[in-house]
């Protein structure tokens, strides 16, 4: 059973594991109360659970003790809010007794959103190599809940799930930006602070809202509907599961590298007749007719007794799209999809004095098969690094026909509300942290509605008020353009831009922080960091603080050209640099030129002679606004934005 087929046979059993969670036996908790739990300082304590009908509860939570009966097979209490500093235990009596330990108050925060928020510490440990071996943080804790989903309405639990402290045992599985933010506020509060995690990478926001909130996207609201059909469901499941394993069938009965008795893995192996390419690159720019399929790639590296006995790693950057990898016949790694940095350990005694083969094994899904370009390749042995890059031999093992389309099914409306947030919703928080939207970055304009639908949303089913909800606007990513152009990223960055007019709202600009090559970019410390600084700000009232970079906020036609207005300047507007880079305007027919442009009296005074009437400013507009400058003295950078005289006169 292969990788995808496993995911969704899993994704199966979650739903029969989440219709059998409401059965009820003695006294029973919900999973985030557990041993190690952080609860919210400063609100009424809401504990609750299940017990059989008419069961006497008590519960005793430091000097307090309530008593109730369950109705409906459920039962709480609400207790008086708790002031950080002890810890707490937590006793629960009923038929059974459980009781709680090490239960800290201070701050809790949900992390969610896709794979830049759920990414985890251990992929930046190339970023941050001693960070993990160095840190003893027990007053910062996660609870770390695993991908699931549900088209059976609203979960009151999840099926799994701990809290762990950000201790050496811990801190590889904590959410790396999570982490970063919880450290950076505790520092500054000098309370616990404990995050849930919820993130689900490759996940769209309307996967994130109820159904009642999707009722203001029919489309949305049908598509989850449809296969809350359990007879759909299942048809749907087994359809990709066939589609998938027959794909992978045909790809290992035709791959001419495992046919017959001599494995193209094999070191022994004449590949004479092979071809060559260069790593890195996209085959499709070395005219290599390969797109779908499975192609093999070998290379030789020559070592002496001395370097094959060190520790060695096997850095092969990325690839589109999965690998597996042998050195000497011996297996080292694999990775099934595109966007992970390959980091393969070499076990002890693979590698020998003399030639030494690496093979690759590389299946295309996405028709743009390489390897991608300003990333590492070199096998590293101890301080010493072989470079891997130039030439290899290639085959082409089969050549298949694309990879089928089938339903991610926690990527489905409301299915990661239902089976993520909603287990969530009856406890006290202080606030949301939100990295997501390079799902939604094929509907920017829808995004600009959907996304402020959805904070509303959940501040209506948690129903705690306007809490601080603080996001991260995508960071640059993908090659830069050498002229001005249209962008989805950046309409998308506008839409998050636009978000701001929801109360109590915050946006850490990242527009610096990302690499051309990589969806998940590594410096996830800064993120958390620029977050942190909003939640001080917003949330914690250290008003003199600034937490945001410059924000465009208006634009005037001025003699020389159009005037932009900005908030968030701190003392100075500053183009970091002799001009300002990533800079355009246009006139009525929205051709855009590069422009020139001066700080005036925290303003920004943009011209371009060749535009005599200019209507239209846009700054950092482009999927990677590569060198952009523009920041106040406090050192974060401008927000991207467009901003037109037609718009203001609406």
């Amino acid at each position: 059973m292969n990788a995808l087929t496993r995911l969704l046979f899993r994704a199966c059993l979650t739903l029969v594991a989440a219709g059998s969670i409401t059965a009820h036996a003695d006294v029973r908790l919900p999973r985030l109360f557990s041993d190690g739990m952080v609860l919210q300082r400063g609100k009424p304590v809401l504990i609750w659970g299940w017990a059989d009908e008419g069961e006497p509860v008590t519960v005793q939570l430091g000097s307090q003790t309530l008593a109730t009966k369950a109705r409906n097979s459920r039962w709480q209490l609400t207790f008086h809010a708790l002031k950080t500093g002890p810890t707490y235990q937590i006793s629960i009596r009923g038929k059974n007794q459980l009781t709680l330990h090490d239960v800290l108050v201070g701050d809790v925060w949900i992390a969610a959103g896709q794979s830049n928020m759920e990414m985890q510490l251990s992929a930046v440990t190339q970023r941050y190599p001693d960070l993990i071996a160095t840190t003893d943080l027990p007053a910062i804790r996660e609870f770390s809940v695993p991908t699931i989903h549900s088209f059976n309405g609203a979960q009151e639990d999840f099926p799994s799930g701990q809290w762990k402290t950000a201790t050496p045992a811990n801190l590889e599985g904590f959410s790396a930006v999570g982490f970063f933010f919880a450290r950076k506020l505790q520092q500054a509060t000098h309370v616990p602070i404990g995050i849930i995690s919820l993130a689900v990478g490759g996940s769209p926001a309307q996967a994130w809202m109820s159904e009642q909130a999707l009722i203001a996207y029919p489309h949305y609201l049908l598509q989850y509907q449809k296969l809350t059909d359990r007879a759909v469901l299942q048809k749907t499941i087994a359809d990709d599961q066939a589609s998938v394993a027959a794909w992978y069938a045909t790809a290992a009965q035709n791959d001419l590298g495992l046919v017959g008795q001599n494995s193209w893995r094999s070191a022994d192996l004449n590949t004479d007749d092979w071809q060559t390419l260069t790593v890195p690159g996209k085959f499709s720019d070395q005219q290599i007719d390969f797109s779908n399929g499975i192609i093999w790639l070998r290379k030789t590296v020559n070592l002496t007794q001395q370097q094959s006995r060190n520790p060695a790693t096997l850095l092969l950057g990325a690839m589109v799209d999965g690998d597996e990898v042998t050195i000497n016949d011996q297996p080292v790694g694999q990775t099934t999809y595109r966007y992970p940095n390959r980091r393969y350990t070499v076990p002890d005694g693979v590698l020998h004095a003399g030639p030494n083969t690496i093979v690759i094994r590389l299946t295309s899904y996405s028709s743009e098969p390489g390897f991608v370009s300003d990333k590492p390749y070199v096998l590293q042995l101890g301080a010493e690094r072989i470079s891997l890059e130039g030439e290899w031999r290639y085959r082409v093992g089969m050549r298949g026909v694309p990879f089928p389309v089938t339903t991610t099914l926690h990527y489905q409306p409301a299915t990661l509300f239902n089976a993520k947030l909603a287990p969530t919703l009856r406890t006290a928080i202080r606030g949301v942290i939100w990295y997501q939207g390079e799902s939604n970055t094929g509907n920017a304009g829808e995004y600009a509605s959907l996304f402020p639908a959805m904070i509303h949303d959940w501040r209506r089913h948690f129903n705690q008020g306007d809490f601080p909800f603080l996001y991260v606007q995508l960071a640059n990513f993908m090659e830069a353009k050498a002229d001005p152009s249209e962008s989805d990223w950046a309409q998308t960055r506008q839409a998050q831009r636009s978000a701001l007019t929801v109360r109590n709202t915050g946006m850490a600009v990242t527009i610096d922080l990302g690499e051309w090559n990589d969806i998940h970019p590594q410096n996830k410390q800064e993120v958390g960091e620029r977050l942190a600084l909003l939640a001080r700000k917003m949330s914690f009232g250290e008003h003199g603080l600034i937490a945001s970079g410059p924000m465009a906020i208006s634009v005037s036609k001025s003699a020389a050209g159009l005037l932009v207005k900005f908030a968030h300047c701190n003392s100075r507007l500053l183009i970091r640099g002799a001009a300002l880079n990533q800079i355009a305007i246009a006139g009525a027919d929205h051709h855009f030129y590069w422009a020139s442009a001066r700080v005036t009296r925290n303003n920004l005074l943009v011209w371009n002679d060749q535009v005599s009437d200019p209507r239209t400013v846009r700054y950092a507009w482009s999927d990677n606004p590569a060198g952009a400058n523009l920041t106040n003295d406090a050192g974060l950078p401008a927000s991207p934005f467009a901003l037109s005289i037609d718009d203001a006169k609406k």
